[in-house]
């Protein structure tokens, strides 16, 4: 898998808010679920792979140490639901409703 994000990859995305960042994770879990229900399961995949990007991006950042449990644990359920088996069951509505309170609160905080 190669680096979408480059700006993000490069520092950007450290000087981001916790909200912000989990906001734009939400926004390509979105994507990815759209191009699913549209039946483009490439773009799909596409979107989801930049949504674990993000993840690993923000696993990494310092500032979110901690919250590493819960961020760890939503890359693992995002892989499975996305590129696995979906062992933990996860369902595009559960996705859209956690992903919807970052996306507001980041948009908020502008």
């Amino acid at each position: 898998m190669s680096v979408q994000h480059r700006d993000f990859a490069n520092g950007r995305w450290s000087r981001m808010t916790f909200l912000e960042q989990m906001g734009n994770v939400g926004s390509e879990v979105e994507r990815a679920i759209n191009w699913r229900a549209k039946g483009n399961m490439e773009h799909s995949r596409k979107a989801g792979e930049r949504a674990l990007e993000l993840m690993d991006l923000t696993i990494g950042d310092g500032k979110n140490r901690s919250r590493l449990g819960e961020i760890v644990r939503v890359r693992e359920m995002l892989a499975d639901s996305f590129f696995g088996d979906n062992q933990f069951m996860s369902s595009d509505e559960a996705w859209k409703k956690y992903f919807y309170p970052f996306v507001f609160a980041a948009r908020k905080g502008r």
